[in-house]
């Protein structure tokens, strides 16, 4: 899954899904595709990384308490 850069706009390719949708991590691994060749893999803040349309990530990926506050 290819999610996008909230600050500079660069495409980051998610390598491990199961991070991204666990609200108890906040970072997740990543891969940059900036040019030809993909980037090495390096940990982005969640709270950084947007959808590539540039809507928010769902609060049930970024918060472990999304269902008890309202």
């Amino acid at each position: 899954m290819f999610l996008k850069n909230a600050s500079n706009g660069d495409l980051a390719e998610v390598v491990n899904l199961s991070e991204l949708s666990d609200p108890n991590a906040s970072s997740v691994t990543v891969r940059y595709h900036a040019g030809e060749e993909a980037g090495d893999p390096m940990e982005a803040a969640k709270s950084g990384l947007v959808f590539p349309s540039g809507e928010a990530l769902p609060k049930c990926w970024l918060d472990p308490h999304y269902r008890t506050s309202f």
